[in-house]
């Protein structure tokens, strides 16, 4: 690489301000222009639109998002993660204008953390990406046309509740392990392609009905299963969220253009995103460095207790009983008992590893 030359105030020791030789420092100039693309558009729509009052009348989701946005970036949470209960729990609006908004802003926040990961050449774990990427690519609009419009509004927001408050208590519960976990996986399996494929349809389809779900799915294999480090399991599940968004609130727009009476979007919808996308284009990024600067344990602990709280929120702000009641408590129960089978695979109590070998055995042959 070539190194750049500074002026001689550049050049100090860069160390003494505890960063990295500017010669080592990351090309992200894919990531600037993405950010000045993004501006211009924003600004362009906003300007020649005459939507300044509306973005400005819709200021507190643009400061709810500031803290969304950084979840989205330093945890594997979308920002949909912090939209949905807020929009549907606190303004008491519709579950699918929860789920529309949350793959609208996760659109813009979360593809600007993933160009920033790439831009940065942060560790991602492409064995299970590539897969997870083709099946979300078949289950998201599967899941919008065929699941999504005809889930009852009150179980939008309980299968949202459910698979948060799962994800809150494993970590209560596992955090000192997981964050434990140190480099790249040495595990690796035939499986691979089809787990990958799996989380992807599976969590494609949990998506397109909440909003989020699928970067919880590969996190959680990833950590539990492949005993992954959360500096390369984040940053995957970033990048599956944005790609699973962008095809979620394509699919979303196409089908309201082919059936608006089923599939309508809210207009709201519009509004919400014009206020919040400029906030979250940045947060999401923030958020991507400070979890490589901090300890994630404090953030993780903070969110899955917002998780958990979320969960009881609804039971009682919807009134949830009888067999409601009984159903999400069960599938709390079921996601913690596969989180466990997946925890006991992981260490060692399965085929896995035999992948693995079988690639090493084939390498050593073939040196």
């Amino acid at each position: 690489m070539t190194e750049i030359r500074f002026p001689f105030f550049f050049a100090l020791d860069s160390t003494l301000m505890g960063l990295p030789p500017v010669r080592t420092w990351p090309r992200i100039w894919p990531f600037i222009a993405w950010l000045f693309a993004f501006y211009s558009v924003w600004l362009t729509i906003v300007t020649v639109g005459e939507y300044w009052p509306t973005v400005l009348s819709h200021w507190p989701i643009a400061l709810t998002m500031s803290v969304g946005s950084y979840v989205a970036g330093s945890t594997p949470m979308g920002g949909g993660t912090v939209a949905f209960p807020v929009l549907v729990l606190l303004f008491d609006l519709p579950g699918s204008l929860g789920r529309n908004f949350g793959l609208a802003i996760q659109s813009i926040g979360m593809t600007s953390a993933t160009i920033y990961i790439l831009s940065t050449h942060r560790p991602v774990d492409w064995r299970l990406l590539r897969p997870a990427l083709l099946g979300a690519f078949a289950g998201t609009p599967m899941g919008a046309a065929l699941i999504a419009p005809y889930v009852p509004d009150l179980w939008v927001k309980l299968i949202f509740g459910v698979i948060w408050a799962s994800f809150g208590i494993l970590h209560l519960v596992k955090i000192r392990e997981l964050t434990s976990n140190q480099g790249a996986s040495d595990q690796g399996s035939l499986f691979d392609f089809s787990i990958g494929i799996a989380i992807g349809v599976t969590g494609g389809i949990a998506s397109s009905i909440t909003g989020v779900g699928i970067d919880m799915m590969i996190y959680a294999m990833l950590v539990l299963l492949y005993r992954e480090d959360l500096k390369t399991a984040i940053p995957t599940s970033v990048i599956l969220m944005a790609f699973t968004s962008l095809v979620g609130i394509a699919s979303n727009i196409a089908l309201s253009q082919v059936r608006p009476d089923t599939y309508a979007i809210d207009p709201q919808v519009f509004f919400y995103w014009l206020a919040a996308a400029p906030i979250v284009a940045l947060g999401a990024p923030f958020g991507a460095i400070v979890v490589n600067l901090i300890s994630r344990t404090p953030t993780l602990i903070i969110v899955s207790l917002l998780c958990i709280g979320q969960f009881v929120w609804t039971l009682i702000h919807e009134q949830v009983t009888g067999f409601a009641l009984l159903a999400s408590l069960v599938g709390v129960l079921l996601f913690n008992a596969m989180f466990h089978g997946l925890y006991y695979l992981g260490k060692g109590e399965s085929p896995f590893p035999v992948g693995r070998q079988i690639e090493l055995a084939n390498d050593e042959v073939d040196g």
